[in-house]
């Protein structure tokens, strides 16, 4: 048996027009799998909804039908210190990054649980277990709220069949991470924090959800993996 054979199962994957979420989606559906793509931005292929609005979510994965997989990645920064962000900035990556993550899950396990069971996979971040190298507090916050969202959930459905992990990853080229790619002295200061002295791309950090979501992590709930290149290790 293929330990990361996904054929013929159906996936959610959210924040899916770019960057993780969209190689994430790819390597599902290059594996076989029906993937449902979700993400606030409209486009191709591209089922729109806002993660942290509850009525739209319930409508979206209603579409749908039966879920096997879900992949929480819709995820939003605001790089403000905790001295300058607004109370709005605040709430909405509060809204996104933890009730959006909270919202499809809940959402998903209904269909899990009346099919015998499915996996949930957050992005959380290496921000989760750290305070980080920049003034990122809300951020941060939230990706720490996934990390134990993950672990409360993974033990609410497991009666349930249902596996509930993350993967938090280090800083990944995407759009998200503009500002800091984009700075010499910024990606220096994160280099200087890479023991490997390479990091992930999005294939990597899509490859290590493929595994948690598939038979090979069958016995493995309740876990956030780190693909950081080492950031955690010292």
């Amino acid at each position: 048996m293929d330990p990361f054979d996904v054929k013929g199962r159906t996936a959610v994957v959210t924040g899916a027009a770019r960057g993780i979420g969209k190689a994430v989606a790819d390597l599902f559906a290059a594996r076989g799998c029906t993937v449902a793509r979700l993400d606030v931005e409209a486009g191709e292929s591209i089922l729109t909804c806002d993660v942290a609005d509850e009525p739209a979510v319930e409508a979206a994965f209603k579409k749908l039908g039966r879920i096997d997989i879900l992949v929480n990645n819709a995820g939003i920064a605001v790089r403000k210190n905790a001295l300058e962000i607004s109370r709005e900035d605040w709430d909405r990556v509060m809204a996104v990054n933890v009730s959006g993550t909270f919202l499809c899950s809940r959402i998903a396990a209904r269909s899990m649980k009346q099919h015998g069971g499915g996996a949930i996979v957050n992005l959380a971040s290496i921000m989760g277990f750290s305070g980080g190298l920049f003034p990122n507090p809300a951020y941060q916050a939230s990706k720490g709220a996934v990390v134990n969202l993950t672990r409360a959930l993974a033990l609410e459905f497991a009666p349930f069949g249902i596996r509930v992990n993350a993967v938090a990853p280090t800083f990944v080229r995407t759009p998200l991470t503009t500002p800091i790619f984009s700075n010499p002295e910024l990606l220096d200061k994160v280099m200087q924090h890479t023991p490997l002295g390479v990091l992930p791309e999005v294939e990597d950090i899509a490859a290590a959800v493929l595994f948690l979501a598939g038979p090979a992590a069958r016995c493995i709930t309740g876990v956030t993996l780190p693909v950081d290149s080492g950031y955690l290790a010292r």
